[in-house]
């Protein structure tokens, strides 16, 4: 078996599987909110809204009453040098939020849209005090905040957006959005001031809630995760998709954890406190949305007492150093698959990589280089092998007419042969094995790291995240593959398998006009360098008396 066919063979089923599953999804309807997950979220709004007053969970959607009221109050701005949101006055929920950093477009003026408030794409940070005495446990709806202004603006290295809400029973809660310059991370404090005569009792829940309309991210040719994630005990890095929302509620407690919504290049975060027990648990609304929350023990307050519980939103790209200060194994929601333990250190070399050249086209070059070079000594013993196996045809053959028929004895003389002649038949494969999981490894790291989004390379390829527009670097891809097969020939007899191997450089060209152009120079620069050690190994294995 020749090591470059198997490598094209396996590089085609990669992309076959990629396209089946890409197919799955655009041909699943997107879930539609059953009759029973309707009735339980009614169910659970009717008890926000009782006789009695008390809530015995955290709101599961708003009400209709605040949703009148969140369209007559408003919501404030704030603006830092990296988001623009808008905070609701009912419940204080962060209901937009926009990335300024990273436009929707190249070179585009508007920014990435993270949190919306529309309600076909809706996304929003909710957060709150539930429990007894917990002001969004009312029966009135969310608490309506005041605040001493409408607009807030960054103008030193940190900001406060304060929130109040004072109720009946004497409790004020000030809510505190803390915003720091260059930070995607938000501080959200709630201070609880107790002036009634009684203990209260309030319970934090920090929840993401998203429609599941706005369907999966990716494309055909690079499929991305949409949808929730949570750590909780030994479950360091476990994904919730939007349909398993709709087959049962997950509940689980833990001591820490956190909860996500992921798409592609960014990511949400909610992390409560860690040194205490939470509850994670996923539900969905009237209208489908889902939703992720965690919630905290319940607290009491002491009259006259005053209490600060706090939680932490993340928000923004999916920047894996920042990530895993936040939380342990929150840098997981880069999702680097199951080789992630080779694409980390791959990721990281990339970075060293920038930081010399500052480009990560050249960067992206410079690590092919090191991989194949690295892989080098692997490249000769496969090539050396295959030498061998060629020079062997002859013998095989003689081998075959003598045997005959008699497979037992074919596979015993076989064996013989290779022994007597010191060659193992498996040293064509085994190095391309290797050099897969490197090649898998990479092709996610490409695909996962925000920081080549819109990067620049050089000449017509002004985004390495998108497709060559002009499809010149998949043509010279395939070029470059026709030229292999012509100086590493493969022997076949069967004429279907010669002429689909014939064929395959113009069936990977098809394929990778859709790849993100990263992906595709690195592929094609592997190539050039392969070709380029082709030449030099035969020239080492003729002076051995091969061919």
């Amino acid at each position: 078996m020749e090591s470059q066919r198997n490598f094209l063979l396996i590089g085609l089923l990669l992309m076959s599987v990629l396209i089946w599953q890409q197919w799955q999804v655009d041909q699943q309807p997107a879930p539609a909110p059953t009759e029973e997950v309707a009735t339980s979220s009614q169910t659970a709004t009717k008890a926000i809204t009782n006789n009695t007053g008390i809530a015995a969970d955290v709101p599961v959607s708003a009400s209709d009453v605040n949703t009148v009221k969140a369209s007559q109050a408003g919501f404030i701005t704030v603006k830092t040098d990296v988001v623009d949101a808008k905070i609701s006055l009912v419940g204080g929920d962060v209901i937009e939020l926009n990335l300024l950093q990273f436009p929707t477009e190249k070179d585009g003026d508007t920014a990435y849209p993270l949190f919306k408030r529309e309600a076909a794409v809706l996304y929003q940070a909710q957060s709150g005090l539930t429990g007894v005495d917990g002001p969004d446990a009312s029966r009135a709806g969310r608490p309506f905040y005041q605040t001493a202004q409408t607009e807030y603006e960054l103008s030193s290295d940190e900001l406060k957006v304060p929130l109040t809400f004072t109720n009946a029973e004497g409790l004020t809660v000030t809510k505190v959005f803390t915003f720091k310059r260059g930070s995607y991370t938000v501080n959200v404090d709630f201070l609880v001031d107790n002036q009634s005569e009684q203990v209260r009792q309030v319970q934090l829940f920090t929840q993401l809630k998203q429609s599941t309309a706005v369907g999966p991210g990716g494309s055909m040719m690079m499929p991305t995760y949409r949808g929730a994630a949570y750590s909780a005990n030994d479950d360091n890095y476990e994904k919730v998709d939007f349909d398993d929302f709709y087959d049962q509620d997950l509940r689980v407690s833990t001591k820490g954890g956190w909860l996500a919504m992921i798409e592609h290049y960014f990511v949400s975060a909610w992390v409560p406190n860690q040194n205490i027990k939470n509850e994670i648990s996923t539900t969905t609304t009237s209208t489908g949305d889902a939703i992720i929350r965690a919630k905290g023990p319940a607290i009491d307050i002491a009259p006259g007492a005053t209490e600060t519980i706090s939680a932490t939103l993340y928000a923004g790209p999916k920047d894996q150093d920042v990530l895993e200060s936040l939380a342990k194994y929150l840098d997981l929601t880069v999702d680097y698959g199951m080789l992630w333990f080779i694409s980390i250190p791959l990721f990281d070399l990339l970075k060293i990589l920038y930081s010399f050249v500052g480009n990560w086209g050249f960067a992206i070059i410079l690590i092919t280089v090191i991989v194949k070079g690295a892989m080098y000594w692997l490249t000769k013993k496969q090539y050396t092998s295959m030498a061998k196996l060629r020079q062997l045809q002859p013998k095989i053959e003689e081998l075959k007419r003598r045997c005959g028929e008699d497979r037992q004895k074919m596979s015993m003389g076989m064996m013989e042969l290779y022994k007597k002649e010191k060659v193992n038949p498996m040293g064509g494969c085994l190095p391309m094995l290797v050099q897969m999981p490197i090649f898998l490894a990479l092709y996610w790291v490409f695909v996962e790291s925000v920081e080549l989004r819109h990067a620049d390379f050089a000449l017509w390829i002004n985004d390495l995240s998108q497709q060559d527009p002009y499809y010149i670097l998949p043509i010279l891809m395939g070029a470059s593959m026709y030229f292999m097969q012509k100086l590493q020939p493969t022997p076949m007899t069967d004429p279907v398998q010669k002429k689909i191997f014939q064929y395959m450089p113009v069936m990977f060209t098809i394929f990778f006009l859709w790849f993100p152009a990263g992906l595709v120079l690195y592929w094609l620069v592997s190539n050039l360098i392969s070709l380029a050690q082709m030449v030099w190994i035969n020239k080492q294995i003729e002076k051995q008396g091969l061919k």
